[in-house]
């Protein structure tokens, strides 16, 4: 791997975090909160033309999600059904290509049967928003790890080609928005040396202008990979 620093990141990662925190703040439902942070990739997804960056992968739900109240975890179901229904025309228009990361296909058979039908009619876009749901990093590393001793030897390369993210460059760059400083089991093995911006914004909150601020911070950083 190349020492030398890169002015640029191809593959951002976001942990999008502080929905339920934005809703809490305002005394509203902590469905108006989900409903806001879907508003706020929408515009994400929108100015992401112009900015360098190839890859946005967008940490939506996680399979320890599941924990969360019935209710919670149906909100956000309907919140991906309606997303999909309203964005998917655009999603083909703009040339995005979706990108789904996790164990998709364990969700409700329709979101499947939505989930399968965007894959196809944005499997030509030039560049990529990749959405983990039903998500988990250890998981998904311990599934490689036993596909690559299918095949023989276990190594870094071989655990690598049996990721979600086989076809994506590295992570470049985290943000995590809302405050809490950690990784949340997302991407573990895919951001050995990306760096990494904690902000305090809520997620809703987040806009194309804090991505700016971001990859403008990016462009500063000196990355070494382990070099001197």
């Amino acid at each position: 791997m190349s020492q030398v620093s890169e002015t640029s990141a191809r593959h951002v990662a976001i942990i999008m975090d502080g929905n339920g925190r934005w809703a809490k703040r305002r005394a509203l439902p902590r469905a108006m909160g989900h409903k806001r942070g879907v508003e706020a990739v929408r515009t994400l997804v929108r100015s992401l033309q112009g900015t360098g960056v190839e890859c946005l992968t967008l940490y939506a739900f996680s399979s320890e999600n599941w924990k969360r109240p019935e209710e919670e975890v149906s909100d956000l179901m309907n919140l991906m059904r309606n997303f999909i229904r309203s964005d998917l025309d655009e999603f083909v228009e703009n040339g995005v290509r979706l990108k789904i990361v996790g164990d998709w296909r364990a969700l409700a058979p329709d979101i499947v049967e939505m989930l399968e039908d965007a894959l196809e009619r944005t499997a030509n876009g030039s560049h990529t928003v990749a959405v983990a749901l039903n998500y988990g990093s250890q998981q998904e590393i311990a599934a490689a790890a036993r596909a690559a001793a299918a095949e023989g030897e276990i190594t870094p390369e071989a655990i690598e080609r049996h990721l979600f993210t086989a076809d994506l460059p590295p992570v470049d760059l985290l943000i995590r928005t809302s405050g809490d400083v950690r990784l949340s089991n997302f991407l573990l093995w895919q951001m050995a040396y990306a760096e990494m911006l904690f902000v305090d914004t809520l997620w809703p909150d987040f806009t194309p202008e804090h991505l700016q601020a971001a990859l403008d911070d990016f462009a500063t950083r000196e990355r070494r990979f382990g070099g001197r």
